[in-house]
């Protein structure tokens, strides 16, 4: 099975995907790492030089290029799932699981490393949880499309291997 793991930065996708993974004996793939090696830059560069609209094209384009195993784990951008039809390739390609954390947690996370983040880089504290509570209104609708909601709070891959194996 495929399960594609989504919601906002610093939910620990990438994180709780290597370790999934690894407890069912899956291929990892981090679509970010897909879409550096596609643009031959990180995905912050990428994003500073060329603008947000063209990222989100070149991450959509990665993501329906990948031939991906039958078996994986996939980390995907935390606003993949809200451009384009890349909710929808996901849920069609496989089992989607949102991470979910609010914004107070995930501002907690990303503080220390918001300088490798163009959208958060010059923030204070309070704008960065403005910022995220913002996003989340508009990504929800997409991140609760997911087969399956997960908190993010406390979260381990026993866990969401146990949930899995319960649904199927």
């Amino acid at each position: 099975m495929r399960i594609f793991l989504i919601g906002f930065m610093g939910c620990g996708k990438t994180t709780l995907g290597k370790k999934l993974a690894q407890k069912m004996s899956y291929d990892f793939i981090d679509l970010d790492h897909e879409v550096e090696r596609a643009a031959g830059m990180s995905v912050s560069s990428y994003f500073s030089t060329n603008g947000e609209d063209a990222f989100r094209l070149l991450e959509k384009q990665t993501l329906n290029a990948i031939d991906f195993p039958r078996n994986c784990v996939i980390s995907a951008g935390g606003g993949t799932p809200c451009f384009f039809d890349n909710m929808e390739f996901m849920n069609r390609n496989g089992i989607t699981i949102y991470i979910e954390m609010p914004a107070l947690a995930l501002a907690q996370r990303l503080e220390h490393g918001k300088h490798k983040r163009p959208l958060l880089a010059n923030m204070d504290e309070q704008q960065l949880v403005d910022f995220i509570k913002e996003k989340l209104v508009e990504r929800d609708p997409f991140y609760k499309r997911s087969f399956l909601t997960v908190s993010g709070i406390n979260i381990t891959a026993d866990h969401v291997r146990n949930n899995l194996f319960q649904i199927f």
